[in-house]
C-alpha cells in the first residue's frame, strides 16, 4: 500500500490503530520526495533530520495513548516565507539565502504542538510576488498534471507537494490569490481564511493589510482539521481576532438545502475561458441539485478591484521590503570582499539591486511611486476609499445570500514562460480572487473538474468569520463529485 496516497483522516486512523507507524509514513513521503523532486521542484529544502526527530516524538505520544490531535504524526511542509527556528528560510529570494531564523512563526508552533511533522520548506514566488511560482530565485515549480505548465502561485510549491502526495498538507499565504490559484491549478483544496483568523506573526510580510495564512490539503475534511489547528488569537499579531475558533470538522456532512447562493455576474465576463466557464457552471448546477437556491448577483465595485489591488499591494510591499537593506540581515555586498561598497548608500543600492529579483523591483518601484509626494492622494488614498466600497458591497450581499460562488481562475494552468514577459497578463490571473482579499472575507477553492486534462477550481466565498459555512458547502459538493480522487500520473 502506498501510504502517501492517504488523507490526513485515513492516515491518522491507521496511526492510532497501530497499523502504521509515524516513521513508516514519514519515510514513505521522504522516498516520494526523492523520486519526484527532480521533475517537480516543490521543495527548496528537505529537513530530513528534523522530520525524523519530530516523528519519534509523535510516535511516543501515540504509544502512550495521548493521540489527541488529528494531525499527530502527519507529514507537512511550510511555504518558505514561514519562519522556522533553526531551519533556513529564504522567501525563495537570493537576498535571504542562508538566513536561519531564531524563532518560528506562530502557525509553525501551533502545527508542531498538534504533532504534525515538518518535512521542509516549499518553493514559492520570491516574497510571494507572483501567480505562477516562476519568480522563485531557486527555479520554478512544475504542475504535476502537466510538467510543462505552471502550478499557480505564489504558494505553488505548497500546492504541488500536496497534489503529488509528497506531504499530506502544507501551509500557504493568500494576499491576492496565492492559496486559491495554486489549489485550483493542482486539484487540491485551498482555503483563504478571514483576515485576522490566522496569525501573521513570523510570516514574512508581503502586503500586511491583505496577507492571510491558510492551508492547502487533499480534501475538505483535511482542510477543516488543519484550519482548526492554525486559527486563533495571537497577542503577537495586533490584527489577530479574539473570536473563538469553532470545531470546523463538526459542520461537515450537514446539508445545504435552502441556502441562498449568489453567482457573481462580474466573474463571468469577458476574458473567462469558455471551457472553464462550462465546468464552473456545471459545479454551480450541482450545488442547486444539493438543495441550494441559486441566483445571479452583481457587485458593481468589483470592476475596480484589480486596479485597487495593484496600487495597495505594491505600496505595502515597498514599505515592507525596505527592511532588506544589506545591513541588518540577508545578502550584503559588504560580505563580498571583491565588491565592497564605498559608502552606506552604495551598500543599500548594490545589495538590493543584486539581492532582489525583477518582480520585487517592479513592485517596489510601483509602490514607491504611488506613495510619493503628489501622488499619494491620487493613487493610494483613492484606492483605500474604493477598497472600502468593495468591502461594503460584499457585506451587503451577505445580508441576502449565505454564500457567493464563481470561478477561481479565468484560464486553465498556462505554459511555463507563457506570461513571464507580460506582467499585465500575469496579474490578470488574479482577477477573480483579489476582491476577496480587499474585503477581508474567507474563500475556498475546491476541485470542480478538468479542462483538457488540467484541473479547475470552484471558488466559494462567505461572510467574515464564516469559514464553517464555506467548508460545509465545499464538503457537500466534494462528496457529490469526488474530483479530488483524480490524482496526477507521476
Amino acid at each position: 500500500m502506498d501510504f502517501t496516497e492517504l488523507t490526513i483522516a485515513s492516515a491518522g486512523k491507521l496511526l492510532v490503530e497501530k497499523k502504521l507507524s509515524v516513521s513508516e509514513l514519514v519515510n514513505a513521503c521522504l522516498e516520494r520526495i526523492s523520486k519526484l523532486e527532480p521533475k517537480l521542484h516543490a521543495f527548496i529544502l528537505v529537513a530530513e533530520d528534523k522530520a525524523r526527530e519530530q516523528a519519534e516524538m509523535a510516535q511516543k505520544l501515540i504509544d502512550r495513548g495521548e493521540a489527541d490531535s488529528p494531525l499527530l504524526g502527519i507529514p507537512m511542509g511550510h511555504k518558505d516565507i514561514y519562519c522556522t527556528r533553526g531551519v533556513e528560510t529564504t522567501a525563495a529570494s537570493n537576498i535571504l539565502k542562508g538566513y536561519v531564523p531564531p524563532y518560528s512563526a506562530t502557525t509553525v508552533e501551533k502545527l508542531e504542538k498538534a504533532g504534525a511533522v515538518s518535512l521542509g520548506k516549499l518553493n514559492c514566488d520570491a516574497f510571494a510576488h507572483g501567480s505562477s511560482t516562476e519568480n522563485s530565485d531557486f527555479g520554478p515549480t512544475h504542475n504535476p498534471y502537466d510538467i510543462t505548465r505552471v502550478p499557480g502561485g505564489s504558494s505553488g510549491g505548497s500546492a504541488v507537494a500536496v497534489a503529488a502526495s509528497e506531504v499530506f498538507f502544507s501551509t500557504g499565504t493568500d494576499t491576492g490569490s496565492s492559496i486559491r490559484l495554486p489549489a485550483a491549478f493542482t486539484n487540491t483544496v485551498g482555503l483563504k481564511p478571514t483576515y485576522g483568523r490566522v496569525s501573521r506573526y513570523g510570516i514574512m510580510a508581503m502586503a500586511s493589510s491583505l496577507d492571510s495564512p491558510g492551508p492547502i490539503t487533499k480534501t475538505v475534511e483535511d482542510c477543516a482539521y488543519v484550519l482548526s489547528a492554525m486559527a486563533g488569537h495571537d497577542p503577537r499579531d495586533a490584527t489577530s481576532s479574539k473570536r473563538p475558533v469553532p470545531d470546523y470538522a463538526s459542520f461537515l456532512g450537514q446539508d445545504i438545502k435552502g441556502w441562498k447562493v449568489g453567482v457573481l455576474k462580474e466573474f463571468f465576463s469577458q476574458g473567462l475561458d469558455p471551457a472553464v466557464e462550462q465546468v464552473t457552471r456545471k459545479a454551480i448546477a450541482e450545488l442547486s441539485s444539493l438543495g441550494a437556491k441559486i441566483e445571479e448577483v452583481s457587485l458593481p465595485s468589483l470592476e475596480y478591484a484589480l486596479a485597487v489591488y495593484y496600487i495597495i499591494t505594491p505600496s505595502e510591499i515597498s514599505s515592507n521590503l525596505a527592511r532588506y537593506d544589506g545591513i541588518k540581515y540577508g545578502f550584503s555586498v559588504e560580505k563580498e570582499e571583491s565588491s565592497a561598497a564605498r559608502d552606506l548608500l552604495e551598500v543599500y543600492e548594490r545589495s538590493r539591486g543584486l539581492g532582489f529579483g525583477a518582480e520585487a523591483k517592479r513592485r517596489i518601484m510601483i509602490g514607491t511611486y504611488a506613495l510619493s509626494s503628489g501622488y499619494y492622494d491620487a493613487y493610494y488614498k483613492k484606492a483605500l476609499k474604493v477598497r472600502e466600497l468593495i468591502r461594503r458591497d460584499y457585506v451587503s450581499a451577505f445580508e441576502k445570500y449565505d454564500l457567493l460562488v464563481g470561478p477561481v481562475s479565468p484560464t486553465p494552468p498556462f505554459k511555463l514562460g507563457e506570461k513571464a514577459d507580460d506582467p499585465l497578463q500575469m496579474y490578470l490571473s488574479d482577477i477573480y480572487m483579489t476582491p476577496i482579499n480587499l474585503a477581508g472575507i474567507p474563500a475556498i477553492s475546491v476541485p470542480c473538474g478538468f479542462v483538457a486534462g488540467l484541473p479547475a477550481g470552484l471558488q466559494i466565498m462567505g461572510p467574515h468569520f464564516a469559514e464553517e459555512k464555506i467548508l460545509q458547502a465545499a464538503y457537500a459538493y466534494e462528496q457529490a463529485t469526488q474530483f479530488y480522487k483524480i490524482r496526477p500520473k507521476l
